[in-house]
């Protein structure tokens, strides 16, 4: 407790590394698609590149998610319909409690988020410009299914920039109410005035192994599709 606000340790730093090299990732990804790429020399494979990372990312995320401390898990911020409407409610009458992890509505952005950018990432590894690039599963499922993908893959673009979009405006929401996510995410630390509704214990440097085991693989299959022999 500090100042009479009390502090806990939310985000760990595997956590935060992620969310920032996804950001990057991500930034190069639309930069690539959305501006004529400069000063990248081949900016469709650059683009492709960001894919791959995104995908080693996700993987490392959803084993974090699953087998990680106790706030990186989704089963910690992942809320059913009922409690995540009655978030909502309270939200609109200003009366919404504090949570040390992603409150249910910030839960299921995350959620929309990850599957988002799954969709768009894996689907990209079944396209084919027929020029500069070639995708390490394209032709696999046929060229018909593929131009299907390259469809829904710019169609989904514009969906996560919409979801991107939310977020952001979720972020400033959330400050102007007096939580502050961005440093939070920064330093792992997040402030409130009173107990938040889900604090569990601190996380432990026991899951350092985990994470180690977690990155390998998941720089496995990003190595993998990055040095693909086309």
């Amino acid at each position: 407790m500090q100042n009479g606000r009390k502090q806990i340790a939310v985000w760990d730093v595997f956590v935060r590394l992620f969310h920032w090299c996804l950001l990057a990732a991500v930034l190069i990804s639309f930069y690539t698609t959305k501006t004529d790429g400069a000063p990248f020399l081949f900016p469709i494979e650059v683009h492709a590149q960001a894919g791959y990372i995104i995908i080693g990312l996700l993987i490392f995320r959803v084993i974090w998610g699953v087998l990680g401390p106790t706030y990186a898990r989704f089963s910690t911020f992942v809320y059913g319909p009922k409690n995540t409407a009655s978030y909502a409610k309270a939200l609109l009458k200003r009366q919404e409690p504090r949570y040390a992890s992603h409150n249910p509505l910030g839960g299921w952005m995350v959620v929309l988020l990850l599957l988002s950018l799954s969709f768009q990432a894996v689907s990209g590894l079944f396209l084919s410009d027929d020029i500069f690039f070639q995708g390490p599963l394209y032709g696999l499922l046929g060229r018909d299914v593929s131009g299907e993908l390259a469809s829904l893959h710019a169609l989904n673009s514009d969906l996560l920039l919409i979801l991107i979009g939310i977020h952001l405006v979720g972020i400033v929401v959330h400050a102007l109410l007096g939580e502050h996510l961005v440093p939070a995410m920064v330093t792992g630390i997040k402030r409130f005035t009173s107990a938040p509704v889900d604090e569990k214990p601190a996380y432990r440097t026991k899951y350092r192994l985990l994470a180690i085991g977690a990155f390998l693989v998941a720089a496995g299959v990003c190595g993998w599709l990055w040095f693909y022999p086309y």
